[in-house]
């Protein structure tokens, strides 16, 4: 078998971690600029003056919808006609999403390029991630953590990006054309950017032995924990300000800014532990088991200052790598599949977004006052399943049944 430098590659890796850069504020800046959409597409004005935002939120939603429809495409696409082809696809249906979305004259028309964007981060997720996986062969959970460092680096940039638009009195669209400008010569330059074969690092023996999918105990557990880590983090991203009034917080936005921080910090100090070789399955178990502890605390102290506390810790503990580290030792476990499996991992995180949320929706309804406690709680059981799987996938590892890098 011919040895492969794989470092001459890095340049390429760097390249396509670009994309998950955009791919930060492409997911966020929808968010950031509701009042300016909702005003576009015709929304009626409130009492306040402020317009309904509630159909920009359906579209919001549709990035979501358009992840689930082609996830099941985008990972057999990338596996049988390379990560390049569909890294470029997602990267052509992200730019035609930034342009698209700002010339849209109502929320339909939105709504179909908000699923083009979401298809764009499924193509993406499948093609750079197992590229990036078989660049970095040495280290498979850095390779994956690196998207998560490169997409929070981009939502940590966007308000300081909001805030030179809104100080040099540009349109707020500026940020969208210079997205889509960006994200178009990101994918200029990973076309003609060389990438290692695909599998080159498996032996020809093992390629055949793998090549069909065998879904063990710990794979089905893997699959299960990227459902339980996307729940733990989302609820609280989308029902921590409820919480924060509820406890008395006088702003209750700051709450976003600790979780941020929290989340940069994790990302950057567990790249440090991997390259000091700690075993980076041992993650599955400690972030997952910290941010239940600080849930628990949540719900017990219930003080403004706790409030912001647990932003930062459960941003630092559940936002901070757990899904990658599981895509990661997804992948070393079908080595032959990396696209295919990487699908159903990003396809069980999917399901959470729109399963938990909408229980989540049920409880804050039904529960009254007592709706946020009640998220919380919802929060610590989902919590406890994921450090229990991830128990199990780490005595696998013990009995060598499992491998990651």
């Amino acid at each position: 078998m011919e040895t492969i430098n794989y470092k001459k590659y890095y340049p390429t890796a760097f390249i396509m971690y670009i994309s998950f850069f955009i791919h930060g504020i492409g997911v966020s800046i929808l968010g950031q600029y509701k009042q300016n959409f909702a005003s576009q597409w015709g929304a009626q004005k409130l009492a306040d003056g402020s317009f309904d935002v509630g159909n920009v939120l359906i579209v919001i939603a549709a990035l979501g919808l358009g992840r689930l429809i082609t996830l099941p495409v985008a990972g057999p696409l990338s596996d049988k006609f390379g990560r390049k082809a569909s890294a470029l696809i997602g990267i052509a249906c992200y730019a035609i999403y930034f342009i698209g979305i700002v010339f849209s004259p109502n929320m339909y028309v939105a709504y179909a390029f908000a699923i083009l964007g979401g298809a764009a981060n499924s193509f993406i997720d499948t093609g750079i991630i197992p590229a990036c996986l078989e660049i970095l062969v040495e280290s498979s959970g850095l390779a994956t953590i690196f998207t998560k460092l490169a997409v929070s680096l981009g939502q940590l940039l966007l308000p300081t990006m909001i805030g030179f638009v809104a100080a040099n009195e540009l349109s707020f669209k500026s940020i969208f054309f210079l997205m889509a400008a960006l994200i178009i010569i990101d994918g200029i330059l990973i076309a003609f950017m060389p990438v290692p074969p695909m599998n080159s690092n498996i032996k020809k023996g093992d390629k055949a032995a793998s090549s069909k999918m065998k879904f063990t105990p710990a794979a089905i557990a893997l699959i299960a924990i990227g459902f339980t880590c996307t729940s733990t983090f989302q609820l609280w991203l989308n029902c921590n300000q409820e919480f924060g009034k509820m406890v008395g917080l006088a702003d209750p936005k700051r709450i976003q800014s600790f979780y941020s921080a929290g989340t940069i910090i994790a990302v950057l100090l567990t790249a440090y532990l991997m390259k000091k070789k700690v075993n980076p399955i041992r993650f599955l178990i400690i972030y997952p088991a910290i941010a239940m502890s600080m849930l628990i605390i949540v719900y017990i102290v219930r003080t403004p200052f706790i409030c912001l506390l647990g932003g930062f810790v459960i941003g630092f503990s559940a936002a901070g790598g757990v899904l990658q580290m599981a895509t990661a030792a997804s992948n070393d476990m079908f080595p032959s599949n990396k696209g295919k499996i990487t699908s159903i991992i990003m396809i069980a995180s999917s399901l959470a977004n729109y399963i938990i949320l909408n229980v989540a929706g049920i409880l804050t309804k039904n529960g009254g006052a007592q709706g946020p406690l009640h998220v919380i709680i919802l929060n610590i059981g989902i919590t406890f399943i994921g450090i229990l799987l991830a128990t199990f996938v780490n005595i696998q590892y013990k009995q060598n049944k499992v491998t990651i890098s």
